[in-house]
């Protein structure tokens, strides 16, 4: 299976949609009448479709088992087309239109069972995704202008010499896989001096992030919080805390990492852990989410 590990739990809704046409106005009134010989198909075909959206994963090979919170079926009769639609929710990594579909095409395949005792000329058609939200895909905003980046890698060793910088080289290439364009990329020693420095250099440029990785650990070298802690204007809590939450949730050292992030003018900056992982971990669990800051700035509403 596709590895979702690196998402996070959104809530995901998706409604599908099958169509059984039958091949008399006799047989609508039979089912209407609820003189169907095996009972009465919409009850047993709900009870059927219920059972199919909780199997999706057990009979699609690539389908990950996920939690069904939600689940509707419902019916509406149009000439000789009995439309169904299915409507399923859940707060997880992946969507769920597969398991509306899946449970659609269900409930059709028992209305056939049980009406072809007496009508012959049943089809079933129209199987398809109606709606489908949540996710990543919710939450891209557009701009009239590009969003620009500066990232700034603090770490005596990599400075030196004596390592190569990963963690800001995977920030770049997810920042750029978003849109984001990456005006600066600098390695610098953990000083505080040096930190603000180039963090006033940037802000003076009209630069709209700047992400900054390493020195946020309990080291005594480890000052980026320190320095940027006193430079915001607007401390964003919700950010760092989502950052710990979803690394935690990966390893137990995740707790350990002093994030911090906010606003400096109409500036964001977000320091993450040094390392590769941690690094990755925190745009993964913020991005592209948080580009609406830039929406809010500009004036739009929640």
């Amino acid at each position: 299976m596709v590895n979702i590990t690196h998402k996070s739990n959104t809530l995901r809704k998706a409604v599908a949609q099958a169509v059984v046409k039958v091949g008399s106005q006799q047989t609508i009134q039979i089912i209407q009448e609820n003189k169907v010989p095996k009972g009465n198909i919409f009850e047993m075909a709900k009870v059927a479709g219920l059972f199919a959206a909780k199997k999706t994963s057990d009979m699609i090979p690539d389908c990950h088992p996920l939690p069904i919170e939600y689940t509707s079926i419902t019916y509406v009769i149009k000439g000789l087309e009995i439309y169904i639609h299915v409507e399923i929710h859940t707060i997880y990594k992946t969507g769920v239109e597969v398991e509306a579909m899946h449970a659609a095409s269900v409930v059709a395949l028992t209305m056939y069972d049980m009406l072809k005792p007496i009508d012959k000329n049943i089809v079933i058609q129209h199987i398809k995704l109606l709606e489908k939200k949540g996710g990543k895909s919710d939450k891209k905003d557009t701009f009239d202008l590009p969003l620009s980046a500066s990232i700034l890698v603090c770490s005596d060793s990599i400075s030196k010499g004596d390592k190569k910088d990963r963690a800001g080289k995977i920030i770049m290439e997810k920042l750029q896989n978003i849109g984001v364009k990456v005006e600066d990329y600098e390695i610098i020693p953990d000083e505080k001096n040096d930190i603000q420095a180039k963090v006033k250099e940037y802000i003076a440029k009209g630069i709209n992030m700047i992400l900054i990785t390493g020195g946020t650990g309990l080291s005594k070298r480890d000052v980026t919080p320190e320095a940027i802690q006193p430079m915001l204007e607007r401390e964003i809590p919700g950010v760092s805390e989502a950052i710990r939450s979803y690394g935690q949730n990966r390893t137990p050292l995740a707790m350990l990492s002093r994030s911090i992030a906010g606003l400096i003018g109409n500036t964001l900056v977000i320091t993450m852990p040094g390392s590769t992982k941690g690094a990755e971990e925190s745009i993964d669990a913020v991005f592209p989410s948080i580009l609406h800051i830039f929406k809010i700035i500009e004036g739009a509403q929640h």
